[in-house]
């Protein structure tokens, strides 16, 4: 008989994502580990899978991560540290793993893997070291959903943030993603905690794997989640945002109000660009035909882009509604 997830925490409104590595806790009790950091707020859970030849130590693999899977609804990032992530991605994908990492740095063939996660339909990713240039990442930019920067060696958990590395990195990431209007993501990992997190919110992070700081004797695990993401979106603000609070990244805003078979057609416009839609009905106009206009909602982090690109397209159609409502009421008598 399957195990019910344990309820998790609800997640804190922010813009920077925690991922929390469980390369730390206890690996004879990873259930429990899972439970604890989900229970704490974490938004993600981060695995770190190694292979003892792509980096000197050994972890977990795929049937573990799929034993963990039904232990929570959060969403499961996995850290491929493997020499043939190709080989084993099925299983990885099958294990329930909600977004792939793997390294920019193998000798097998890279293309066909990230191929692969994002036709099952999952967020793909690649890392580099802290001495790898960001420029081997170019070739691939079109596939990629993630760029993981690594500011620490990969292999061990504890070690000492490389802050210029990820200065020197950031700008370029971002610049990499510039194809996925909504969903492209800066992750960094390695040193992350309540003394780097500002440094690296204000270059632009979106999601932090944090590690060995949640796991301190001691110290509230919640707290410190908590800690690391004020600080990380305080450093956001104060940095690129030019001092404007950080939009959080579930809060929706809504760019129009229309009649459903209209809405429909917008929605699949601006759906078509990579940017999500959520259709509700709405509480507004009642049409003649005795339904409601549809409110079309997009996350309000792109609510800006969204007007510019598809303003025209939505006043057109608010003219349609129009012309449809009085057609309408005509045949009605």
């Amino acid at each position: 008989m399957s195990k019910k997830p344990a309820a998790d925490a609800p997640r804190e409104t922010g813009r920077a994502r925690i991922a929390a590595s469980i390369l730390d806790a206890d690996l004879g009790n990873l259930a429990h580990a899972v439970r604890r950091v989900t229970s704490a707020g974490a938004d993600r859970v981060h695995l770190d899978v190694m292979d003892a030849h792509f980096v000197p130590n050994l972890t977990f693999g795929a049937k573990t991560i799929k034993a963990l899977r039904p232990r929570t609804t959060v969403p499961f990032d996995a850290h491929l540290m493997v020499s043939e992530p190709g080989r084993y991605i099925d299983e990885y994908l099958d294990a329930g793993c909600d977004s792939v990492t793997f390294h920019v740095e193998i000798d097998e063939p890279i293309v066909p893997t990230l191929k692969a996660i994002r036709a099952a339909g999952r967020a793909a990713g690649l890392a580099v070291k802290p001495a790898t240039p960001l420029s081997t990442l170019e070739r691939y930019a079109e596939l990629l959903d993630i760029v993981l920067i690594m500011t620490v060696e990969p292999g061990f958990g504890g070690q000492a943030f490389m802050g210029d590395v990820l200065a020197a990195k950031a700008a370029g990431a971002r610049e990499l993603l510039r194809h996925k209007l909504y969903g492209g993501e800066i992750h960094v990992d390695g040193g992350i905690n309540r003394e780097t997190a500002e440094t690296a919110g204000s270059l632009g992070v979106d999601v932090f794997v944090v590690g060995s700081a949640l796991f301190v004797r001691g110290r509230d695990m919640g707290r410190e989640i908590r800690l690391i993401r004020a600080l990380a979106d305080e450093g956001y603000q104060y940095g690129p945002n030019q001092g404007e609070p950080p939009i959080p990244h579930d809060r929706m805003a809504t760019i129009t109000s229309l009649p459903k078979h209209l809405a429909h057609r917008l929605m699949a416009e601006i759906e078509a660009t990579g940017i999500p839609v959520v259709m509700l009905r709405g509480d507004g106009q009642i049409n003649p035909d005795g339904v409601r206009d549809y409110d079309l909602l997009v996350p309000a982090s792109v609510g800006a882009h969204v007007e510019r690109t598809h303003g025209a397209s939505r006043d057109r159609l608010l003219t349609e509604a129009d012309a449809w409502r009085t057609e309408l009421l005509a045949r009605q008598g």
